[in-house]
């Protein structure tokens, strides 16, 4: 067996110019604290901190690419896509020099247990965490035109091949001091970014494009964690609005999008100064939950994967409630719980051939929000009228989960789109009235954000789905392919492969 694995130095040149480093490319102005060299490969991602972690050797730790050398190359590979956009749309290239604009996704996400399988031993907890960027789309605005024309716009903004990896690290991502310490030269590279203009060949002119940065690609753990809001379990249920759990269980669907980054950073400041000398819970209720420094800009939406995978949990726990007629009594035991749910896993498993799960995941939760899953709930449900309202549930929740589902509602569920205010709010209804055991001062997270938020995000965005973490999750399955198959063993090395083999996929 030929090793067709190669170290860095001896990548034939192809390879080079697809990697991150190879195209020459100037700010203007020049970044603020970062470099002007434009040859820089894989970089350590601790990058000037020769403090050491525990007792991990810091240089094994993390490894990125430079963002803005990064943003180059997805620019270039991208090159054809922009010339033909320019063709359709009719611009004659020659004179579109500058004010291209490239709005960019952020995602970022940890991911458990990438231990190595070596047999006996204690079980270490490794962790790693990876933040990805995908290139949304490209637009020019032309002289004498208000609006920006678009020339290349993403197709698939959620598959692992538009998602491009920027730096893993080996980092448990509750590990707020060294996920901050590593992320930190990322976010001001991006700040340095957002106030220059880049300057790069493309069909052999120079052009001039600016970046936004929308970070979307998180969940709700990662975006709490970053914006310096306390944890899920926190009263404030929302990292959208100010509501509180009880708040949000009584009025389920007026809610409007109130935080924001900057707010957040206010809010900090008076945390941390409590300028009018208020006890603790007064002062907790001003700043409505932050309580960290915000480290990240995120743009506050609803992460579709896990707004699937929240509201199915909740679906399961209604499901097994409705089991056990928990409307007519309070507080079962322990066992008889136990046993609903068993009945549910075995009505599950043998009518749909669903297997029961430890933690609830994607593709459980797609096959359990059916109307073919609530049809067979219903065999064990014995009351008439308590079925008809299952049924309706889900019906609803069918008839509302493509609006935040799809690429582009506008476009793939326009009827659905039209109806999901009033849809949500029958839907709300059904819950304080039938379900109200279930809901009486509580109500999850995600299931808020589903009633409440989702017009507006839509509204603002276009699109919940194309905005979603997806994609960086797929690359999670393939950092764990590349890191078992593609990887030298070295810890040293182990990193650089994986971020070089992940880019080039």
């Amino acid at each position: 067996g030929r090793q067709i694995f190669q170290p860095l130095h001896t990548l034939r040149n192809a390879e080079k110019e697809l990697l991150p480093g190879f195209h020459q490319f100037e700010w203007q102005p020049a970044l603020k604290n970062v470099s002007s060299s434009w040859d820089v490969g894989i970089i350590d991602g601790l990058s000037g901190w020769t403090t050491f972690v525990e007792d991990v050797p810091a240089d094994t730790i993390s490894r990125r690419f430079r963002y803005d050398v990064a943003l180059v190359s997805a620019l270039k590979d991208l090159e054809e896509d922009i010339m033909e956009g320019l063709r359709e749309r009719g611009l004659d290239d020659s004179i579109c020099t500058s004010g291209f604009t490239v709005v960019v996704k952020e995602s970022c996400d940890g991911m458990g247990d990438v231990s190595e399988k070596h047999g006996n031993g204690p079980a270490v907890p490794e962790k790693a965490v990876r933040f990805s960027f995908t290139v949304m789309s490209i637009s020019i605005r032309v002289e004498g035109e208000d609006d920006g024309i678009t020339i290349f716009q993403e197709p698939k903004p959620n598959s692992e091949l538009s998602c491009r990896p920027l730096c893993l690290m080996f980092v448990d991502e509750s590990d707020h001091e060294t996920l901050t310490a590593i992320l930190g030269p990322v976010v001001a590279e991006r700040k340095a970014m957002m106030e220059s203009r880049l300057i790069i060949s493309v069909g052999g002119l120079l052009r001039s494009f600016r970046f936004f940065f929308r970070g979307t690609g998180y969940d709700e753990k990662m975006v709490r964690e970053m914006e310096g809001l306390e944890a899920s379990g926190s009263t404030y249920v929302c990292t959208l609005c100010d509501s509180t759990r009880a708040e949000a269980s009584q009025n389920m669907v007026l809610h409007s999008i109130t935080r924001s980054h900057d707010e957040n950073l206010e809010r900090y400041e008076i945390w941390r100064k409590n300028p009018f000398s208020e006890s603790a819970d007064e002062l907790r209720d001003r700043v409505k939950g932050v309580s960290a420094k915000p480290f990240m800009e995120t743009l506050p939406t609803l992460d579709a994967l896990h707004c699937d995978i929240g509201n199915a949990t909740e679906f399961y726990k209604i499901f097994q409630d409705e089991i056990g007629e928990v409307y007519q009594r309070s507080n079962p035991s322990r066992e008889e719980r136990r046993r609903w749910r068993s009945t549910l896993d075995k009505q599950l498993r043998n009518k749909l051939k669903l297997k029961p799960v430890m933690r609830m995941n994607g593709n459980y939760a797609r096959r359990l929000m059916t109307r073919e899953a609530v049809e067979v709930v219903c065999e064990l449900v014995p009351s008439e009228e308590r079925r008809e309202a299952l049924k309706r549930l889900m019906e609803l929740y069918v008839q509302m989960k493509p609006v935040w589902r799809s690429t582009c509602p506008a476009r793939d569920c326009p009827d659905q789109l039209c109806r999901y205010s009033y849809n949500s709010q029958q839907f709300a209804d059904l819950l304080s009235t039938t379900f109200k055991y279930r809901y009486d001062g509580k109500i999850t997270n995600y299931l808020h954000k589903t009633l409440a938020h989702v017009p507006e995000i839509i509204e603002r965005d276009g699109s919940i789905g194309a905005w979603a973490s997806e994609g960086n999750e797929s690359g999670n399955k393939l950092f764990r392919r590349f890191r078992k198959m593609n990887a030298r063993q070295s810890k040293t090395f182990e990193l650089e492969d994986v971020l070089k083999h992940h880019w080039l996929y």
